[in-house]
């Protein structure tokens, strides 16, 4: 039994809990408990569960007894077992209503090929579920899933090292973390390492915060599947407020790689962060994240964010933000993503590369822009995103993920014809520091006509506008001539 074969069969068993009134997101939460009581049996593991209250202690109920000892395990072990356990755990509710329907997903579960299942790796079995679960609308679980090919190109070009210490201030499920660690392990021999080295991996490598708790148990559980010490003793990936005093911490941990894709809109309430660390302040989530971000960053740490639009166009206080950031950092590459790729569509969004300079001003000389957006496919379930559509990108990013001179040498030769561009900062500058910048005719509007940057899309309605009024003038003036006519 294949990975696909198992994923297929536990997403199916959510028809078995729609009687119960259950969501696909409560789904994958519900199967997360039961997962992990048996996941914790099948690995070894169980020692981290009080006695009592593990899988086999679980199916040993009665089937009319097992859902009421189900919802008093939940209970014990927010407050019981290893800090994992009770991190998963925390706050736990089944929302099961029948004893039948718990004792069948119980059986189902119990009858999978588990042994088949180790060995294509749990991990990518469950974060096959999390898709699942991500692009089934009704579930609202999207925000929380980045497209694993956009995460896996961003991974790729900023090459993770075992030296690094890896954040995501945003991290969902894991997905950045996961990708960092599978790149790690595919460019190391893990076993090779030195006792330190698998120390540091295991306990000092990977950071993040997450402030939904339902989703922070899903991605303690997804690190866990895949191998990454998720003990929140040891660091992996904590509840709470990136916007907050929580998040304040987390910066001052001293990142050397930050990977991530922050929420967008405007914090809950329209109110200003809690943090009083930032310079600028804000109910724009995006602004924040990215000043947590780059203030986050240790001299010559380096960032890859997805952002949308707004980030690099908006004025005032977004405008003191992009300046702050082009002064601290070198912002050498801005990734123009295609839209549809994510669940809200039409959002328009883009990927930042910048390193943490080793002073605090005039780090930014020039920005390079890519722009992957322009005749591009609709995306959607028709067609899907895949690794092979960032593979140009990749491939003239080049091999030094700080922007090597033979990678700036590629990017000239594509030229100015192509999906490359360059700005300089004097050039920047004389935009207002608007960063939106878009040159090439996209031939799948139909029109063919060039995408202008707002900035040029508000100078042409300016000009229209002083048009119009002119002719407005000229006609009033021609009125007032006729009436005086007539008063002669």
């Amino acid at each position: 039994m294949t990975t696909q074969d198992i994923v297929g069969k536990l997403w199916n068993l959510c028809n078995v809990l729609k009687d119960d009134g259950v969501t696909y997101h409560q789904y994958v939460t519900e199967l997360t408990y039961l997962l992990f009581l048996k996941m914790a049996e099948e690995t070894g593991q169980h020692d981290q569960l009080p006695v009592g209250y593990r899988w086999a202690d679980l199916t040993a109920q009665s089937a009319p007894e097992r859902l009421e000892y189900y919802k008093k395990t939940l209970i014990h072990l927010g407050s019981h077992g290893s800090m994992l356990v009770k991190e998963i755990f925390a706050n736990a509710s089944s929302f099961i209503k029948k004893p039948a329907t718990l004792s069948t997903l119980v059986t189902e579960i119990d009858k999978i090929d588990w042994y088949s299942a180790r060995q294509e790796g749990l991990g990518d079995l469950y974060e096959g579920l999390l898709e699942k679960n991500a692009n089934e609308k009704k579930s609202g679980a999207g925000q929380y899933f980045t497209p694993r090919p956009l995460i896996d190109s961003m991974v790729a070009v900023m090459k993770p090292t075992l030296d690094d210490v890896i954040q995501d201030p945003a991290a969902g499920t894991g997905g950045f973390l996961i990708a960092a660690h599978h790149y790690l392990r595919e460019h190391h021999d893990f076993d090779s390492l030195t006792e330190k080295q698998q120390r540091k991996l295991r306990r000092s490598t990977f950071f993040g915060m997450e402030h939904v708790q339902d989703t922070h148990r899903l991605a303690l559980m997804n690190l866990m599947l895949h191998g990454i010490d998720s003990d929140p003793e040891a660091g992996g990936v904590r509840y709470g407020d990136t916007l907050g005093p929580d998040g304040q911490a987390l910066g001052q941990l001293g990142a050397t790689l930050i990977l991530t894709n922050p929420p967008f809109g405007t914090k809950k309430g329209g109110g200003l962060p809690t943090r009083d660390d930032f310079t600028f302040p804000t109910s724009n989530k995006q602004f924040c994240f990215l000043q947590h971000i780059y203030r986050a960053l240790k001299p010559g740490g380096r960032a890859a964010v997805v952002l949308p639009d707004n980030v690099l166009f908006e004025s005032n206080v977004g405008t003191e933000i992009r300046r702050d950031l082009m002064d601290k950092c070198n912002l050498h590459t801005i990734l123009r993503l295609p839209t549809g790729i994510f669940y809200a569509q039409g959002v328009k969004t883009n990927v930042l590369f910048f390193t943490r300079g080793e002073k605090d001003k005039s780090n930014t000389k020039e920005v390079w822009v890519y722009d992957l957006r322009a005749n591009m496919p609709a995306f959607g379930k028709r067609t899907m995103l895949g690794r092979e559509h960032f593979a140009a990108f990749e491939a003239a990013y080049g091999d030094d993920p700080l922007g090597s001179p033979a990678s700036l040498k590629r990017r000239k030769d594509e030229g100015e014809q192509g999906r490359w561009r360059r700005f300089t900062r004097e050039a920047i500058a004389e935009r207002s520091d608007n960063l939106d910048v878009a040159w090439l005719k996209d031939e799948s509007d139909g029109d063919g006509e060039e995408l202008l940057e707002p900035a040029s899309l508000a100078r042409e309605a300016m000009e229209e506008l002083g048009a119009a009024l002119g002719d407005l003038r000229a006609m009033l003036e021609e009125l007032g001539e006729v009436e005086n006519e007539a008063a002669a």
